[in-house]
């Protein structure tokens, strides 16, 4: 029963996220006068399909893992000796025949839908669900740690780490993560008197919440929007840190996770009730946006890039050598596949 609740929660989690990133890319070609030829939910052979009336082909297909946009004469967009033999009528729709600025939009579409989708899900879960959150207080200091030697007390409650502003336990962990490598600027309020101190490193604070200092908060229209644009904000923040110390190695690469893992979590999720899963939903569209816009061939990022190059230095990039980029991108997206995949495998069969 578990799995089968995880392999729905799966693709319930993975069709939301996965159909708002494709259909910011169908809107925006659509937009732009470009032709879409298939907008697909999963890979393979199509279960369901049928045509709107500009000829776009929907379908559902077989593997429901995802999904893709085709939109007419992406794939040449490195081959304009292609696109410029083919005959005006072949031109119209096509991918090359917008201007580069359309084109950018075309491509950036897709993650800023998935930033717009998390973004409407942690707003609209602060403005009407009402939340139990710990407060910063601090209720224990650890003998010898960080914040003990640094001098923190019990009952201070902390107001800021760094730039970001504290106001429950949760954005204090994320704030932690996020000071890991630096010494982080802390103010505290200790009773009616403000008190900053440097703390480092972040594992090593040494920190416990004053259980008892909770309040029940909920967010009007305004606020909730604003929280959730920060929420957002510090979610996409959070994950570039993560990457950044696993590939600096101040985090294992055991910690990534495959389709396994956000199924198992998935589930968890959905037995949970519909606020945790929308939640999983907004954490995994942020999660996609911000891998997708990592400056690497065949991702988002990686062409808007391109773009960017190729408006600065007013010459476009194309030929064997864009291809060979491409190809590397490729190669190391199912090598980061592999990877996630033998650590899950590993996980659950207790082979690490």
């Amino acid at each position: 029963m578990q799995i089968v609740l995880a392999i729905v929660a799966l693709l319930i989690v993975l069709g939301i996220v996965v159909f708002i990133h494709e259909l910011g890319h169908f809107l925006a070609a659509r937009w732009a006068k470009v032709r879409v030829d298939t907008f697909s939910i999963g890979f393979g052979p199509a279960i369901i399909k049928w045509h709107d009336k500009h000829g776009t082909e929907w379908k559902i297909a077989c593997l429901p893992l995802g999904g893709y946009v085709s939109i007419y004469g992406q794939e040449d967009m490195f081959n304009r000796k292609k696109y410029a033999e083919l005959p005006k009528e072949k031109k119209k729709g096509h991918y090359l025949s917008a201007p580069a600025w359309k084109q950018f939009i075309i491509v950036a579409a897709g993650v800023f839908m998935n930033f717009v989708l998390a973004w409407l899900i942690y707003s609209g879960i602060l403005m009407f669900q009402p939340k139990q959150v710990q407060l910063p207080v601090v209720g224990q200091v650890i003998q010898e740690s960080v914040a003990f030697n640094a001098g923190v007390k019990p009952g201070d409650t902390i107001l800021r780490i760094d730039d970001a502003k504290i106001t429950n336990w949760g954005e204090l962990v994320i704030a932690k993560e996020l000071a890991a490598g630096h010494d982080a600027d802390v103010l505290l309020l200790r009773k009616d008197k403000l008190v900053r101190v440097a703390l480092s490193p972040a594992e090593r604070w040494g920190l416990v919440a004053d259980g008892s200092k909770t309040e029940l908060r909920k967010k009007g229209f305004f606020d909730g929007l604003y929280a959730g644009a920060r929420e957002t904000y510090y979610q996409s923040k959070t994950l570039l840190v993560v990457l950044k110390q696993i590939v600096t190695g101040e985090r294992s690469t055991k910690q990534l996770g495959s389709f396994i893992t956000i199924a198992e979590v998935s589930g968890q999720a959905l037995s949970m009730g519909i606020i945790a899963l929308l939640s999983i939903i907004a954490l995994l569209s942020v999660n996609l946006g911000v891998i997708n816009l990592l400056p690497l061939p065949v991702l988002d990022g990686g062409y808007l890039l391109i773009l960017i190059i190729e408006a600065i230095t007013r010459k476009k990039l194309e030929g064997k050598a864009m291809e060979i980029a491409i190809l590397v991108g490729w190669l190391f997206i199912i090598g980061l596949f592999a990877l996630t995949m033998w650590n899950d495998i590993a996980r659950v069969f207790g082979l690490n």
